[in-house]
Parts: C-alpha cells; structure tokens; sequence
C-alpha cells in the first residue's frame, strides 16, 4: 500500500473504490477475482482497513474494531468461505475461549459459552424458573435469522428483479427488524435481569434495546452462538492479506488519498475529484464512505439530487452511538498476568436504556457499559511481535454532544480544556479496569483516550459515530439503503449497504460486486471448493 503523493497514479480504471473499509476492500477484491477489474481503492487515512486497522505506540499495538469474530470455528461455514477465497486462505484465525463473553450485571457474573445448546443450558442453570421464556427467545432468534437470508438477497438482484419480488423478499425479516429488541423481548419475558442478559451484547450494535431494531439483535447475537475468534496477526492481517488479490489484475489500494467528490456525467458516476483537485475516471464507482457521506459530500446538490428517495430516507436515521476507547499497555505477558481472551461486559444493572440516558444526562452517572478486550491474549502471534507487553481495551458509549464544541480544532491540538475533559474520563475507564481486572492494578505502563472526536477525524463521520447509520427499525425500512444507487454507475458497499460488523459490511461488499457485475457473487464467493477443502484438511492434519 502506498501513499497518495508518492504514486503516479493512472486516470483511467476499470472501477474506483471510495474507502478501504472491509466493504470497500471485500468489494474491490470481489471485481479483481471474479470480474477481473482492475481497481482503485483510495483510503483518506493513512493506513488502509478502516475498522480493522490497527494502530502502535512503541512497543504496543491495538485494533480499533475488531474484537471477536463468529462463524470462523467451523472452515465450511460461507462466513469462513469468503474469507478464504478472498484472502488465497493467508488469513488464520484463533479460536477464543469457550467462553467468549462474560456478563457482569451488578454482583453477578453470566458467562455465554459457546454452542447453542450449551448456551441454552447455560442460561437454564442462571434462571431455571424462565426455561420456556429461553426456549422461546432462541427459537424467535433463530426464526428472524432465517428469515433475514432473503432480505440480504433481494440488496442484490437486478432493479427489476426488485420491484417485482423486493416487497415479498423483504417482509418475512421485516416482520422482526420493523419492532425494537426490548418490545420482542417483553413478549417473550418479564424477568428484568433475564432480558438484561439477554440484550447485554447490545454494544456490538451499538444501540440499547428499546431503540435498537430485533433484527440486528438477533444477526448479531446468533453469529457468535458457535463461538468466536480472532485473527492471527491481528486485526491488520485482514487488509494485508485481502489487498494482494486486488493487485493481482493490476489494481492498487492507495492511503492518504483524499476524495472530495464523486464526478458526474448525464446522471451518471464517471469519477473521482480529489482534494488536490486531480481526477480519476472509471465506469464503476463504489463509495464505502458510508451512506450519509456518499449522498450528502460526495455527491453535489447542484446535479439535481436533493430530493432522492434515497437522501430523505438517510436523513431520517439517526447516526449510531459514539465511544470512548481506553487502549492500555502493560509490561508484563497476557500469559504472565493471567488474562484469557474472554471479552467483559460490566454493567451496574440490567436496564441498559435507562442507565445510558443517565449517562447522556450526567457525565458523572456510573458508565451504561463497560467492554473490556483483551487483544495480545487472544493473538498467538502477539508475544513474538511484542514480546513481554500485553494490552487491553475499554470501551464505553458517549454522546457526541460532549465533545461538539472542540469539533473545529485539529487532532492532537485541541487545548488544554480539552484533554482535561478527556482525562477524567480516562482516569474513571482505568480505576474501572483496576477493579474488574485486579491483577492489572498498579502494573499499567500507558493508557490513551480515544473520543468520538478521534473517530471523526479517521472515519469522516460527521458525528464520530461508530456504526454508521443506527441500527433502529426505521434503518431496516430503508429500501433505498442498497448497493444500486440512483446514479447509474455509482454503488453502495459497506455497513450502510448490509449489516454492520465484519460480517456485514464483508456480504455488502461481496451484494455490492454482484449488483455491479450483475452476477450472483455471494453464492460463488461463500462456497468453498473441493480442492480448498482438501488443502485446509491436509494443513489441520
């Protein structure tokens, strides 16, 4: 990957990708393997990955999106699949800890281990008297689940295809992901402290039961029933290994690359303009600057736009949350200080929604969650890159608003008044730590905040959100949220164009190169063949 002013770049491409995100990366590689494209992925940051990329202080390294994976375990799972045809299987993956997640809720501790029946006799033993109430939470999962196979599909087929069969594929999914988590919940149960288990991931989606579609509750909380796991290597390795397949046809993948819009000819997507004002020109363009971005930056008012479909019904979502992220070193080996790679969620009590509007009301107020990762624990590769240090993750929701007043200052010089405000949240996040995790206590050698400030100036969302557009019911109903846009030759990838997380955003990319070659992708590229099957055995042999 190289920089921007250091290439001598073509003008002309076969398609240009906005964004090296999973979606835009995962988009690209999908033109390169099957389409032969020869494509351009211009990142503004300056390192390529987006979500998972990683970043180093010296002597430690942290991701700043991925902390666990699912569907990995398993080498014939179509999550796994594309990966390994995307990645020429380069990409390894360690499995966590049977159990992956531990929830705190006040003085009690749940753990969810892994395997769906495990998970459902795990929860039985919690609450012995709700064993109907458990039964019928898992078979409703399981059901929105299924049913969401056939809304993803319908993102993909061709515009006709759509308006013929759009409204019957979309409305068996719809029928979960049109309600909210904690009404399909309350049908289910009335136990508070169940249904507070049961919601406790919600941060992996990034909104509180009674705002957060069921829809995304129930992908993300069965994509991890089997387990999960994490990336040899780190969260890095992800980019590093799909990037050579997008070279292998001539394409390049280009950081600190600036686009500021998205050229127009007679309706149609021709290019880029970059900030230094020069121009690319490809008769593909796939944005993976997000939704909100591509419809309101990068594509001018002055083309006759302002009233599409698909503007209104962005700007009645609402940005997802925002976080605090404390990253921690330590100068001792994960194995050296007894840490596992099982994540944390610390709350005070089970009702996520009125503990995180307290928090939006009083910075003082207990944090509405606590997620506590533990990357250099759950990589094999760590110690050798980094040997004798361990690092941590904590992470907690806040409210741009806090941080609104200092959003015209430039990263690392915003003032004084600023990092004041910023290291009583940091000192808070590690006494947290120190008292969850003991045997850190005393032992941490660097701690750094990270706001939604920072995640404005290397995402370029407008309001540091972490997921994107809100994963509520209303964003579910969004037709208009699809890889085809408006603009012929000009698609969406990405978390905006699917689902969040690494799942998601990597089937955006993979609906967003179907809709683009106009050929069923997803399928092809989430299948393995006879002969990766035959060289993954005889490697696990």
């Amino acid at each position: 990957m190289a920089s921007y002013k250091q290439q001598k770049l073509d003008p002309s491409w076969d398609a240009i990708v906005i964004g090296s995100g999973m979606g835009g990366l995962v988009a690209a590689a999908a033109l390169a393997k099957y389409g032969g494209r020869r494509v351009l992925v211009l990142e503004r940051h300056y390192t390529a990955g987006g979500y998972t990329h990683t970043f180093h202080r010296p002597g430690y390294e942290w991701d700043v999106g991925v902390h666990y994976v699912g569907e990995m375990q398993n080498p014939n799972s179509p999550l796994r699949a594309a990966f390994d045809n995307l990645t020429g299987g380069q990409l390894e993956w360690q499995p966590m800890p049977e159990v992956y997640d531990r929830i705190v809720i006040g003085d009690k501790t749940y753990d969810l281990p892994a395997g769906r029946e495990r998970l459902r006799s795990r929860l039985k033993s919690y609450f012995p008297g709700e064993a109907q109430a458990i039964d019928c939470y898992l078979e409703t999962l399981e059901k929105a689940r299924k049913a969401s196979d056939l809304f993803f599909a319908e993102k993909a087929v061709p515009g006709p295809v759509s308006k013929l069969l759009g409204g019957l594929m979309r409305a068996p999914f719809l029928r979960w992901a049109g309600r909210t988590t904690g009404s399909v919940l309350a049908d289910i149960t009335d136990n508070r402290e169940l249904a507070g288990l049961l919601t406790a991931q919600w941060g992996d989606y990034g909104l509180p039961p009674a705002q957060s579609s069921f829809g995304i509750h129930a992908i993300v909380a069965g994509h991890y029933f089997e387990g999960a796991s994490y990336p040899v290597g780190g969260a890095a390795r992800i980019a590093a290994t799909i990037t050579p397949l997008i070279e292998s046809t001539g394409g390049q993948v280009v950081v600190s690359a600036d686009v500021t819009e998205i050229l127009l000819e007679q309706s149609r997507a021709v290019g880029v303009r970059m900030a230094d004002g020069n121009e690319f020109r490809a008769p593909l363009v796939i944005s993976d600057a997000g939704a909100r971005n591509t419809f309101e930056r990068l594509v001018k008012d002055d083309c006759g736009t302002e009233n599409w479909p698909v503007r209104e019904q962005v700007r009645r979502i609402p940005s997802s949350m925002a976080c605090l992220s404390l990253y921690v070193g330590i100068k001792q080996s994960a194995s050296e200080l007894g840490l596992s790679g099982t994540n944390l969620w610390v709350y005070s009590g089970p009702d996520h929604d009125a503990a995180l509007d307290r928090f939006r009301c009083d910075p003082d107020a207990p944090f509405p969650v606590l997620f506590i990762s533990f990357p250099s624990a759950k990589d094999p590769d760590f110690e050798r890159r980094h040997p004798g240090h361990a690092t941590i993750e904590v992470l907690t929701a806040a409210p741009y608003d806090w941080f609104e007043r200092w959003e015209t200052t430039h990263w690392k010089k915003r003032g004084a008044d600023y990092e004041q405000f910023k290291q009583k949240f940091a000192a808070r996040m590690q006494r947290e730590l120190e008292r969850i995790v003991p045997q850190v206590a005393g032992r941490i050698d660097y701690a750094e905040l990270s706001t939604p400030l920072s995640t404005r100036h290397f995402t370029n969302h407008e309001r540091g959100e972490a997921y994107g557009l809100a994963a509520t019911p209303e964003r579910f109903r969004a037709h208009a949220l699809r890889p085809q846009t408006p603009l012929r030759g000009l698609y969406l990838t990405g978390a905006d164009a699917a689902a969040l997380g690494v799942a998601g955003t990597l089937m955006g990319g993979l609906a967003c190169a179907s809709a683009a070659l106009g050929r069923n992708l997803v399928s092809k590229a989430t299948r393995r063949d006879p002969g990766q099957s035959g060289m993954l055995a005889k490697s696990a042999a």
